[in-house]
Order: structure tokens, then C-alpha cells, then sequence
């Protein structure tokens, strides 16, 4: 196996399908973390080598420079980062401190004779962008885009390494968000709700038809950002989750390109909505036409009686 991929990603089972990724591309992966505790698991999950990054400031993002020298150190064709808010900030300091190109936000990506192939959603998702990078270069790629390795026995080399932060930006105060709701990129079945529910109370239909079929509940952008009737770490779409579940159900969404981009890789797509025209119908396996209203509580009757 010829060349080193160096790998971060905030959220473990992205760093493991990163993983993944460049075993098939034929590449060690040298995975990086601030955290010692997940080491082990990447260490068992096919990665060649497993650096562990100390240091006491609390800005992840001020060790760029210092983690740009580590890239340089182990001889990386190209350093891949989690296409979250933390992972795209670090790999673009990355980038900049090693002068390398970065092609950010993926929506799919291969290594061929020396090159990334890369397809990335311009204008809402309305443009597919096709790229050629030579190595070296820097990536950001979202989850779900690859299947994680299983754990083995084999463990691979782990190395803790104390870096130097950059201290010209401190932290000055932390606000936790809240988070009400899962993370639905992981979930296997959703429920999600649309503008075509015309009062917030309606939501318990999709909620009661979601503990039926053991889902979790998503919504449509407009739900979450302009009715705020749910979290918008519930919101669907290109700017919020991208999702993957083996079913997943849409009620009174309309949607449009922004919406469907982010449900485009789930195994099963059904939709319910009154408006024959409406795009969602295009991009499900499964259409029906009709009002929500009526056909909710019959599903959810068929649901309990099968």
C-alpha cells in the first residue's frame, strides 16, 4: 500500500468511513484525534497509524499550524477532514499552511491514477460540479458517504504527540447549543414533516405514525427555520442533515431540489402530498397523492393491524 492519507473528523464514525476511504484508494490511513479515548477504536478499525494530539488550549482550530507540520511529517498525499463545522475551519488553515488546493463538501469522490475525481452541488444542489485535483490536496467530505470498517483484533500503531498551539486567538466564552433531537444521519427510519401541516399541533400525526414505524422525526427547512415548530437540527437539506435511512417518509413536503439533496442517498423514499406535481414525487420510489390529513391515520391503522 503506497502513500498516507491523514484523516480528522470531529464525530468518530465519520473518521471511520474516512477510513474506508482510504483503504479503498489504496492508501494508509493515518488518522489523527484530540481525543485518546476514541484512539483504540480507530486503532481497530483498519487504519495503519493513529496520532493522538495533546495540547491545553482549548481551540481546536489553533493547532492548524502545528497539525499542517504533522501532515507534512508523515509525507501525506492528501489530509481528509470530516465536512463539519470544525473539520472544514481546521482543513481550510490546513490547506492554507501547506499550499495545498482543497475541494470542500464533497458529494462524491475517487482516486484515480494520482488524482481526486470529485463531484461537488453548486446553486442549491440545481449544478453538479465535476473536479480533477493531483495530489497533494486537502478534503472535506460529509458522512455518509462510505461504509465504516468493522472492528478487528489487529490493532494498528498508536503515537501521542504534544503540539504547540497558536495563541493569537483565545476562547473568550462557550455557549453550548441546544440539541433537542437526535442525529439523524444515523438513523435507519424517519418520518418527516412538511408545509403541508397547517398548525404545530398537526406535528403529532407524523409523531404518532414515527413511534408506529420506530423512526425519528425530521422536518422541511420551512418547518424548522421559518415556522420554527421544530429544532433545526431536525431540518433536512442541503444546509442541514443529510440522511441515509433505509425508509424514509415524507408528509406534506414539497420538495424542492434544496430539500431532496439531502435524502437522495436513502434506500427507500415514499412520499405523501396533495399536489400531484409536486417535485418529491420525481425523486420517491413510492407516491401517494393525497391529504395528509386522510391518509396519515389510515397508514398509521394498517401499521398496527399488520
Amino acid at each position: 500500500m503506497a502513500g498516507t492519507f491523514v484523516i480528522y473528523a470531529d464525530k468518530p464514525a465519520v473518521a471511520c468511513e474516512l477510513i474506508s476511504f482510504s483503504i479503498s484508494a489504496g492508501k494508509k490511513a493515518c488518522v489523527v484525534t484530540f481525543d485518546a479515548g476514541t484512539a483504540r477504536r480507530f486503532a481497530r478499525s483498519g487504519a495503519g497509524k493513529v496520532l493522538v494530539l495533546e495540547g491545553e488550549n482549548r481551540l481546536l482550530e489553533n493547532y492548524a499550524r502545528a497539525l499542517a507540520g504533522v501532515v507534512a511529517q508523515e509525507g501525506a498525499e492528501a489530509f481528509v477532514a470530516g465536512s463539519t463545522v470544525r473539520g472544514r475551519e481546521l482543513a481550510a488553515r490546513v490547506a492554507g499552511y501547506l499550499d495545498w488546493p482543497l475541494i470542500s463538501d464533497v458529494s462524491s469522490v475517487r482516486y484515480e491514477d494520482g488524482a481526486f475525481i470529485t463531484e461537488r452541488l453548486m446553486y442549491g444542489g440545481a449544478v453538479v460540479r465535476k473536479e480533477k485535483a493531483p495530489v497533494p490536496a486537502v478534503l472535506t467530505i460529509p458522512g455518509g458517504k462510505f461504509e465504516p470498517p468493522a472492528e478487528g483484533e489487529e490493532e494498528a500503531e498508536i503515537v501521542t504527540l504534544d503540539l504547540q498551539p497558536d495563541t493569537r486567538i483565545s476562547l473568550v466564552e462557550r455557549s453550548p447549543l441546544d440539541k433537542r433531537g437526535v442525529d439523524l444521519s444515523a438513523a435507519e427510519k424517519i418520518v418527516c414533516a412538511g408545509m403541508g401541516f397547517a398548525k404545530k399541533e398537526d406535528l403529532a400525526l407524523a409523531g404518532e405514525l414515527a413511534q408506529v414505524l420506530g423512526a425519528e422525526i425530521g422536518c422541511s427547512r420551512g418547518v424548522a427555520e421559518e415556522r420554527k415548530w421544530l429544532p433545526a437540527d431536525a431540518y433536512i437539506g442541503i444546509s442541514g442533515a443529510t440522511v441515509k435511512p433505509r425508509l424514509y417518509l415524507s408528509l406534506g413536503v414539497s420538495g424542492q431540489v434544496q430539500h431532496v439533496v439531502g435524502i437522495r442517498d436513502s434506500k427507500l423514499i415514499v412520499a405523501v402530498d396533495i399536489n400531484e406535481n409536486a417535485p418529491i414525487f420525481r425523486a420517491a420510489d413510492y407516491g401517494i397523492v393525497g391529504d395528509l390529513y386522510e391518509v396519515v391515520p389510515l397508514l398509521i391503522r394498517a401499521l398496527q393491524s399488520a
